[in-house]
């Protein structure tokens, strides 16, 4: 089992950046398929980005493509996401998740959740 927790959030202008972190104990976080997601005010929570175990692999969703880098560390336990050029687009709250299944973009798919971290980009 995996506990995480998000830091990093904030408020920011368009165009400025941040890096959100993802801190993880438990048993064999380098096992884990590591995703974020996030979730605007009525909006579903949609997918990011995610990274295989190796960190050998990633996937972005279209929107943030270009603009977002997803990282990890297995010796720190740790899992970022660069985030360049933000966007009003961009605001919500942002979930790290992980899985031992395959590297997915389906949210049921991930087993382990941390309590999310606010990004809030203004025009």
């Amino acid at each position: 089992q995996v506990q995480l927790v998000e830091s990093g959030g904030g408020s920011v202008q368009a165009g400025d950046s941040l890096r959100l972190s993802c801190a993880a104990s438990g048993r064999s976080f380098s096992s884990y398929t590591m995703c974020w997601f996030r979730q605007a005010p009525g909006k579903e929570r949609e997918f990011v980005a995610h990274i295989t175990w190796t960190g050998s692999r990633t996937q972005y969703a279209d929107s943030v493509k270009g603009r977002f880098t997803i990282s990890r560390d297995n010796v720190k336990n740790t899992v970022s996401l660069q985030m360049n050029n933000l966007k009003a687009g961009d605001t919500a709250v942002y979930y790290c998740a992980g899985t031992l299944l395959r590297a997915t973009t389906v949210i049921w798919e991930y087993d382990y959740w941390g309590q999310g971290t606010q990004v809030t980009v203004s025009s």
